[in-house]
């Protein structure tokens, strides 16, 4: 069972027992904190989806940590102009593990299988193009 869950204004793809690091979050190291913006439940093949957030499912979180991301080096130069600017910074991230998923219904995406079928009742036969030796014979 996964989600996509969107968590600080970033979407992750999150299963029970993952270690996510996202954007810093104001909870405390220990706390446990839930996630209602869930946009797609999938359940051993049973997809659900929001429009845009699926009611009543969550997505429950225990704080790990908070710590900096790795150095980010941005450098900028002109050449020929003697211009160059040397800058960097460090994310502020929270790592969090997932603890559960929990979904309360919504709409059921169509099955792949009923999809493909929908699609090809759709698409029309194609029209055939007139061959250029269709066109000689036509001419003499």
């Amino acid at each position: 069972m996964y989600a996509i869950v969107e968590i600080a204004g970033q979407q992750f793809k999150v299963s029970k027992d993952l270690k996510v690091y996202v954007n810093r979050l104001s909870n405390e190291e220990g706390s446990k904190v839930s996630f209602d913006k869930v946009l797609l439940l999938d359940d051993n093949g049973a997809i659900t989806l929001g429009a845009p957030a699926i009611e009543g499912a969550s997505v429950e979180a225990k704080v790990l940590q908070h710590l900096k991301g790795d150095k980010v080096i941005i450098f900028k130069k002109k050449r020929r102009k003697g211009y160059k600017k040397r800058n960097g910074h460090r994310q502020y991230l929270t790592q969090i593990v997932i603890e559960g998923i929990t979904g309360v219904g919504a709409k059921k995406a169509a099955p792949k299988k009923a999809a493909v079928e929908a699609s090809t009742e759709e698409v029309a036969a194609p029209k055939k193009k007139a061959t250029k030796a269709k066109k000689e014979d036509t001419q003499e």
